[in-house]
């Protein structure tokens, strides 16, 4: 391991990738990938953009076993479950592809990344309900903290789920992929921060969101989130909500004006973005608070049905150089089509 310490970790690298129009041969290659599962081609493509952007030497300054990636997704599999379901109660479990067969395992999804970038400080896939694209920014992060890497690629992936399943229409397809390192490795290689991020996670009953301290017991859970990621109350804090309609969404709505977020100044009114059936809306949302003009620090606030909940804190740009949060603190490092309700993300 090398001595250069993963702390201050800074966002150097962004990639997103839309379904609409997207060709694996235009972005990743003619030949190997063409029985990838879909949401595995989306992350390569938006980790292969990250990495452009972060420069060649992101990666090949540490050794492969302090490099680690972490991904985030709901819906990856369920297409495939559902084409493999139908092979096997129509003509027999013998005639599965041996090519897609073992993608049965959701941890695969990413396996391919870890391949082809030689990542071998850890691989982690996270699938909670909507917050599963933050909790890998958090779980990594956390992990570089521990030493267990130098280097991480962590984000969402998604693929459309068929129709007639729970949540089809609202589906998201796609991938957001974030290159993190250390803010020393970053300015050595004369690469730009583009900001830092930190997530705090929590969860709030749904029996609790519908009583009527639904509202309230949110705020604090906020509140606490705010605290512990160093956001200072009287910094003015812009917030980007990816909310459902269920009793855990409303009530983390309620919770978000200035008084309920302790007199916290607000950048304007929060704003409320439909959530999808998926994890990719909030990542997407973190990534386009990243390429923002430099300004306010942003929250990225989500939550589903289930009382998964999550805050993301955004720092963009040159304005992340001095870190908001305290000593040891949970701390990290536009405008953005939605990738929900059938509404895909262009490529760029």
């Amino acid at each position: 391991m090398s001595d250069e310490p993963a702390v201050g970790l800074v966002v150097t690298g962004i990639g997103t990738v839309g379904a609409d129009g997207f060709d694996f041969r235009t972005a990743l290659g003619r030949h190997g990938y063409k029985y990838l599962p879909a949401a595995s081609q989306y992350f390569l493509a938006a980790a292969k953009r990250a990495l452009a952007q972060a420069g060649p030497d992101a990666l090949e300054a540490v050794g492969p076993e302090e490099r680690g990636a972490a991904v985030g997704t709901n819906s990856a599999a369920v297409a495939l479950h559902h084409t493999m379901d139908r092979t096997v109660t129509t003509t027999g479990a013998g005639d599965l592809s041996p090519v897609t067969a073992p993608y049965f395992s959701i941890n695969l999804f990413g396996s391919r990344l870890a391949t082809e970038h030689d990542l071998k400080g850890f691989n982690l896939t996270f699938t909670s309900p909507r917050v599963a694209g933050l909790e890998a920014l958090q779980t990594g992060q956390r992990a570089l903290a521990a030493g267990r890497a130098r280097r991480l690629l962590a984000g969402a992936t998604e693929e459309a789920l068929p129709d007639g399943e729970p949540g089809a229409g609202t589906s998201e397809a796609g991938a957001v992929a974030l290159v993190l390192e250390p803010e020393p490795a970053a300015r050595s290689r004369g690469v730009a921060a583009l900001g830092r991020v930190g997530v705090r996670s929590f969860f709030l009953p749904p029996k609790a969101a519908a009583s009527a301290e639904g509202a309230e017991q949110a705020a604090v859970l906020l509140r606490d989130a705010l605290d512990a990621l160093g956001h200072r109350p009287d910094r003015p804090l812009a917030v980007t909500a990816v909310l459902d309609g269920s009793p855990v969404g409303e009530a983390m709505a309620a919770a978000l004006d200035e008084k309920a977020l302790g007199g916290r100044a607000l950048a304007g009114k929060p704003e409320r973005v439909p959530a999808g059936a998926g994890a990719l809306e909030p990542v997407a949302r973190v990534a386009a608070a990243l390429g923002a003009p430099e300004g306010h620090p942003h929250a990225v606030v989500t939550a589903a049905a289930e009382g998964n909940a999550a805050v993301c804190l955004i720092t963009p740009g040159a304005a992340s150089a001095v870190p908001d949060a305290p000593a040891g603190a949970e701390a990290s490092a536009g405008s953005v089509q939605p990738m929900n309700g059938r509404r895909r993300a262009s490529d760029r």
